[in-house]
């Protein structure tokens, strides 16, 4: 599957900050050490709506990750999925009246040109998971001394697994609750433990199956970013990314299943999660119906504006959006780029210096944007005679924030 195009990112003079990050399977914010190349697998969506506000805030914190470590000088090696083939897509196909495959390709196409407008950096591999159905079947395989069978369908046995919690922290009434939300089957007749979890599941008729070695099925959820992130990645990659909502069972359950193929842990060094976007007090989602899409938005305001909206919240802060940030941002935006456009004005090396830190700092984009405020402000107020002070804020802002000044 192709990504989108990858917008140019200028080098930046001076010396980069080390990334330091908030680990979830830690509790703690600690310093990421990638070697040349920075390994980062972040999941994708299931294209059964178009891109909203809640997606784009977690993509675009795990951009910023690409960026801190593009400035420090590490090659990104960035590998995204879309689960091309789930429970929810085919049951909006279903109430459409559209083709499965032909709604996931119309809902990537509007995701691809979303995050191009939005300059977020491209994956290495966009991987779909029907591309890859035949290789999750070889690992399920592999995973064999870990299964057990119910009637045809193949499940992971959660007692196998001594590492399984972990990565959440979350005590058994807490994962039982949301396996429950999560599409997860606690109350399935035939299972040993209610959070073992579904790797392969059985055709059923009039939904999509393939020919495995296992029987004709299709992947369960969790073991296709397992495969890929492997195939791809290898045991041990940097980061794996999401929003909060993935930290249980998502990025828990794929970590037990990494930890068994390889031996190897952690299987990724740190879970990093972006925080829920709310409207009208209740989390943004698909299944509630309250969502801002990003191409509606598109229609009528800058993306860059879009962009400095989801700046301007921490990438671990829950928030609610309103329409009276996207004024906000519009109005910032609107200061920046007279502010950049100037002949010249304050010394700017400071700046660079500062959003730098902040970025560094568990990627603290409020504390940066403050940083280029401040500046804008002392420039449109005909402070400093620095004539290579506006083209490096652009610079700044674009490498580091992705913000086209």
């Amino acid at each position: 599957m192709r990504s989108w195009p990858a917008p140019n990112v200028p080098k930046l003079p001076g010396q980069s900050v080390p990334l330091r990050l908030y680990d979830t399977s830690a509790r703690q914010v600690r310093g990421t050490d990638p070697g040349p190349t920075a390994r980062m697998y972040v999941c994708g969506i299931t294209p059964y709506d178009a891109t909203h506000l809640g997606h784009a805030n977690t993509y675009l914190a795990f951009d910023l990750v690409g960026r801190v470590w593009r400035d420090g000088g590490h090659e990104v090696h960035y590998t995204q999925n879309a689960t091309d083939v789930d429970d929810p897509l085919l049951e909006r196909a279903q109430q459409t009246g559209i083709d499965w495959q032909a709604l996931a390709e119309r809902e990537i196409e509007l995701f691809r040109t979303d995050m191009e407008a939005l300059r977020i950096l491209p994956p290495r591999e966009y991987v779909g998971v029907t591309e890859v159905v035949v290789q999750v079947a070889e690992l399920i395989e592999r995973l064999a001394p870990y299964t057990y069978q119910v009637d045809d369908d193949i499940y992971f046995s959660r007692a196998t697994a001594p590492k399984f919690g972990e990565v959440s922290g979350y005590s058994e009434k807490e994962m039982l609750e949301l396996f429950a939300e999560r599409g997860g089957d606690p109350d399935r007749p035939g299972k040993r433990d209610p959070l073992d979890w579904l790797l392969w599941r059985a055709e059923r008729p009039g939904e999509p199956a393939w020919d495995s070695p296992l029987g004709r099925g299709r992947p369960g959820w969790h073991i296709e970013c397992t495969q890929i992130a492997l195939d791809n990645l290898g045991a041990g990659f940097d980061v794996a990314g999401g929003g909060t909502d993935l930290i249980f069972p998502h990025h828990e359950c794929g970590a037990s299943e990494g930890h068994a193929a390889t031996g190897e842990w952690p299987f990724a060094r740190f879970y990093t999660h972006a925080g829920m976007v709310a409207l009208d007090g209740e989390k943004m989602s698909k299944s509630k119906g309250n969502l801002v899409f990003v191409s509606k938005l598109r229609d009528a305001h800058d993306p860059m504006a879009i962009r400095l909206v989801l700046l301007a919240h921490h990438y671990r802060s829950d928030w609610e959006y309103t329409p009276g940030q996207l004024a906000a941002a519009e109005a910032r935006l609107a200061r920046w780029r007279s502010a950049a456009a100037l002949e010249s004005g304050p010394a700017a090396e400071d700046v660079l210096a500062t959003v730098r830190e902040r970025l560094a700092d568990d990627l603290d984009a409020p504390g940066a944007l403050a940083a280029i405020d401040d500046w804008a402000d002392r420039a449109l107020a005909g402070g400093g005679s620095d004539t290579t002070a506006p083209a490096l804020v652009r610079d700044l802002a674009d490498a580091l924030l992705g913000v086209a000044l």
